[in-house]
């Protein structure tokens, strides 16, 4: 049957503008991480991706790496895209990103080589049917390429039309300054950067929201769920479903669930119960109470996650008793995996 899309998904989902840019994201954006490679049914992926759309969820997030395997979740998106939303496709925000390791030999290693960024964006955009994505991202900082040829060859995406925006993910206040004024060589500005960020995972909020803010860049924060740890998934224990135990879930590590870090998320997960909200919404709702991050970024692998965490949407914002009981327990909980990107030649 034919999709056609909920006339009402314009209605009720907020949109942020992107730092100073003409662009803007919904205030919850979804993430095909590990949901949308082989070893999830493409009925599930297309219900997903269906049920986010419907409710103004616009902006779909890749990478060149993402599955499992690699690149089966670009390859996936493609196909649904063009059974499904081939018609809604100047409504979408389409994001793709090159960084981590992705082919044999030596230049499908990762990095920020010319050589590889550009030959990334190439198989993404053949993997996902496209003539162009809406973003791409340098997925992460690399110490063994010159920042110079980074930014030309993000650059030279937007100047050939294959990107209409540029953005970096992982990188570290001082990188972020340093890349965006090479950009600005090349006319093209920094859009936006994706870090981690959560209540477990603060590091942004040092510098990084600060150069951003300067520079007139946007943040999209993903992982603001940690993974699963800001959810009742694990408040009980570790249930056969988790992540953890499924293909691809391995970013998600028996000490992220330490007893420190499931007490503090007991501990948040009651101030969410005052406010009549599940742990996961409030998390989102702390972590969009910033209005220089543009969106937060989750992952779903099922319908009930989406309408659950657009429902944050819904509630009153936090208040500043409530902020500073938050931040009792909002304390680093070892859950960054992406900690070395971040803070290389800072």
């Amino acid at each position: 049957m034919t999709y056609l899309a909920a006339s009402t998904r314009y209605d009720a989902l907020p949109y942020r503008r992107v730092g100073r840019s003409g662009l803007v994201l919904p205030a919850i954006s979804l993430g095909l991480w590990h949901n949308f490679g082989d070893s999830t049914p493409i009925a599930t992926q297309r219900e997903l991706l269906r049920t986010a759309f419907d409710l103004g969820i616009n902006h779909f997030d890749l990478a060149n790496n993402y599955g499992p395997p690699f690149g089966s979740a670009e390859t996936n998106f493609g196909r649904i895209l063009r059974e499904d939303f081939k018609q809604y496709r100047d409504e979408l925000i389409i994001s793709s990103k090159a960084g981590w390791d992705m082919w044999p030999g030596p230049y499908g290693q990762g990095g920020g080589s010319r050589k590889y960024v550009l030959a990334s964006l190439d198989q993404s955009l053949q993997r996902l049917g496209l003539d162009y994505v809406d973003i791409f991202y340098s997925h992460r900082f690399d110490p063994h390429t010159p920042l110079e040829e980074t930014a030309s060859a993000l650059a030279q995406a937007v100047q050939q039309g294959k990107a209409l925006y540029i953005g970096i993910s992982s990188y570290s206040a001082g990188k972020t300054r340093e890349i965006a004024a090479l950009l600005r060589e090349w006319k093209v500005p920094l859009l936006i950067h994706q870090p981690a960020y959560n209540l477990f995972n603060r590091w942004i909020e040092k510098d990084l929201l600060n150069a951003t803010d300067e520079l007139g860049a946007g943040v999209i924060a993903f992982t603001p769920l940690a993974q699963g740890l800001l959810t009742d998934k694990y408040l009980q224990g570790i249930p056969a479903d988790a992540r953890i135990n499924r293909p691809g879930g391995g970013s998600l590590k028996q000490e992220h669930l330490s007893e420190e870090n499931v007490e503090r998320a007991r501990a948040l997960h009651k101030i969410a119960q005052r406010r009549g909200q599940t742990l996961a919404q409030l998390a989102l709702t702390w972590t969009l109470r910033d209005p220089r991050v543009s969106s937060a970024l989750i992952g779903a692998s099922r319908p009930e996650q989406i309408v659950d965490n657009v429902a944050a949407l819904s509630h009153a914002p936090l208040s500043a008793e409530e902020l500073a009981e938050i931040d009792k327990y909002a304390v680093e909980g070892g859950v960054n995996l992406w900690e070395k990107p971040s803070t290389d030649f800072a």
